[in-house]
């Protein structure tokens, strides 16, 4: 019973913590709702896509033009999420181009302010990002442009879920990473990877001809795929996962996701 009352509070903090949704957190909070709420993220990640699909093809129509599409999209991620994703991704840049020990990179990742990796990585991800989708958007169309948007989302989001399973250390004793380092079980990730590679395959078959729909649920598994390797590594310079890091995840495994349906 516990378990079963721990999902709609796992979903509300998960939508509280990853998103600036008017959604507030849960009247309780422990690891079991993290858990749920970590597992929950590629729903998160589902309900971005639409909002910024459908921003995106509101432009789209207005201007006719791919790039004001996918910039628009792009730009409403960043703000539905309050960039927290994208500071993430700063931060864990600065830490890893510091060259330092753990402590020190942690540190660094922790200050308020952002160094020379920070600002490259924000300006080539999210140059990759708009790049990408608008040219996915100029060559397919704007229902394959909105789709891969939203497949994108989903991948970045299921990334966390998967930085999250059991096996996965907190690099800090406090802090978000040590608070759902470890949360999600394998049964919860596997769950949560089947519905997000069947979603993706449905939106192949629903914009796509012939065997291209496959190229859909591989862009997710790619996205994921580029996340755990540089999960990989931050494990191995930092020791484990922070919510820093798995902002950076999300961007990563979204990009790359872009990357394969830019094709």
């Amino acid at each position: 019973m516990r378990h079963r009352s721990a999902t709609p509070a796992g979903l509300r903090l998960a939508f509280s913590t990853l998103t600036a949704l008017p959604v507030g957190p849960p009247s309780r909070v422990d690891r079991t709702v993290a858990g749920r709420a970590m597992a929950c993220a590629p729903a998160v990640g589902a309900v971005l896509g639409a909002l910024a699909g459908a921003v995106a093809a509101a432009l789209g129509w207005w201007t006719g033009g791919p790039a004001v599409a996918a910039t628009g999209g792009v730009a409403t991620v960043a703000a539905v999420t309050r960039g927290l994703h994208l500071d993430g991704l700063a931060d864990t840049a600065d830490g890893l181009g510091s060259g330092k020990p753990a402590a020190d990179a942690l540190r660094i990742m922790k200050a308020s302010d952002i160094g020379p990796f920070g600002v490259i990585a924000l300006v080539l991800t999210l140059l990759g990002q708009v790049s990408l989708l608008a040219n996915a958007w100029g060559r397919h169309g704007a229902w394959y442009g909105v789709c891969a948007l939203a497949v994108a989302c989903v991948s970045g989001r299921l990334a966390v879920t998967w930085a999250c399973r059991p096996g996965v250390p907190s690099a800090r004793p406090e802090g978000l990473g040590a608070w759902v380092a470890g949360s999600v079980s394998r049964s919860a990730v596997a769950a949560a990877t089947a519905a997000g590679l069947a979603a993706a395959g449905v939106a192949g078959l629903c914009v796509t001809d012939g065997t291209r729909w496959l190229l859909w649920p591989a862009a997710l598994a790619a996205g994921v795929a580029a996340a755990m390797a540089l999960l990989w590594h931050t494990n191995r310079r930092f020791g484990g996962i922070t919510g820093d890091v798995l902002g950076a995840l999300a961007e990563t495994g979204a990009t790359a996701a872009l990357l394969v349906l830019a094709r």
